[in-house]
């Protein structure tokens, strides 16, 4: 199977995905009703892009193409309240959350399709293990040059995704320590990481050949990359973000990333090197395991800092952008988060520590996601 053609989008478009949990709302463990809430979204005829994903405790919801904060967090709250009032007539429960607290992942069932099936088949428990819930950012690249420009500049920003997201301190019944153990999941796989270093599409489309060539890969999907260029929705796709809590928080971090291409693209502040990546494991690690708290290495200076010093500085230096995009409260709230060093990890932790019971924390997050 050939790469394909780029296909060119409008700059700085924005499009959403995000897993959602779906739980009883007895004890609040994951319950495997994926196909009867799309069966019963279906009837309702709405243009809502709401998808299985591979195991039926868990959905996908997504948005059209966006220009702006207020259009990604409009669009999301419409498919929320409509996900939401059907979930309600089969008496489930929805939330975000990186992971689910307490499931067990040999209970989990596969959702019967033949992409679902052939990752079963070819991972094993992992495929069940694979149960976890992100939130994607697509953007949207005038051409295929710039989408990998913009792949590796954003490349130095993943700690910065991972801490503002950090939505998953729990894993089977037990805090990890970890801000964000969700990832932990992913990295397991074989075609998980980064992406190579290729700077060209025809250097990419050279990779992608002899990697199919192996047996290997048939398609980008079985790239599971931190950050992975779309040609056929001519983006590139930011996936390193736990689910949030909220879909205000979802918008918000939507808003980040858009104005951080922005800055990319208009001030050309790096030329991405190899090197580079020399940090970029140490980083990730730092802001999964510490979240703000984490050290932050610089891919170019090697001068360190803690990720909540570096967050803060780089809202500093895309502030202007920020306010071109009307993305400027979205990121002063982003601000007043990492100054308080309030994240959705932090709050589930509280919310243990209030009520001593993951069952009343995942019906919190219940609550708070339809608020």
């Amino acid at each position: 199977m050939a790469l394909g053609i780029f296909t060119a989008s409008s700059p700085l478009t924005l499009g959403v995905e995000l897993e959602l949990q779906l739980v009883n709302t007895h004890d609040y463990d994951l319950t495997s009703s994926a196909s009867d809430l799309l069966r019963l979204l279906t009837k309702n005829r709405k243009s809502w892009d709401v998808k299985p994903e591979i195991t039926m405790s868990m959905i996908e919801m997504a948005t059209g193409v966006c220009e702006s904060y207020s259009d990604v967090l409009s669009q999301l709250e419409e498919i929320r309240d409509g996900i939401v009032g059907c979930a309600d007539q089969l008496n489930i429960g929805i939330c975000g959350g990186g992971t689910h607290g307490f499931q067990h992942w040999g209970e989990r069932e596969i959702f019967a399709t033949p992409r679902f099936d052939q990752i079963s088949d070819l991972y094993g428990y992992l495929a069940k293990q694979f149960t976890v819930f992100g939130q994607h950012v697509h953007v949207g690249c005038p051409d295929p040059g710039s989408a990998l420009y913009t792949l590796h500049c954003l490349s130095r920003f993943i700690p910065h995704f991972i801490a503002l997201s950090a939505a998953s301190p729990f894993v089977q019944g037990h805090d990890t320590g970890f801000q964000s153990a969700r990832l932990n999941s992913i990295f397991a796989f074989p075609l998980s990481g980064r992406a190579p270093f290729v700077e060209t599409w025809e250097d990419f489309g050279q990779y992608f050949n002899a990697m199919v060539a192996t047996g290997i890969v048939k398609s980008m999907k079985d790239f599971y990359w931190d950050i992975r260029p779309k040609p056929e929705f001519g983006t590139i796709e930011v996936r390193v973000m736990d689910t949030p809590l909220t879909v205000t928080r979802a918008a918000q971090l939507a808003a980040f990333i858009q104005t951080l291409v922005r800055y990319l693209t208009l001030e050309r502040p790096f030329q991405p090197r190899d090197a580079d990546y020399l940090v970029y494991a140490f980083n990730r690690f730092q802001a999964c395991r510490f979240g703000y708290e984490g050290t932050y290495i610089d891919p170019q200076s090697n001068e360190r800092r803690t990720l909540s010093e570096e967050v803060l500085a780089t809202l500093d230096k895309i502030e202007l952008h920020a306010i071109a995009l009307h993305a400027d409260d979205a990121c002063a709230s982003l601000r007043r988060d990492v100054l308080a060093s309030c994240s959705d990890a932090a709050v589930l932790r509280k919310e243990w520590d209030e009520t001593g019971s993951l069952s009343e924390v995942v019906q919190r997050q219940c609550l708070r996601w339809r608020s």
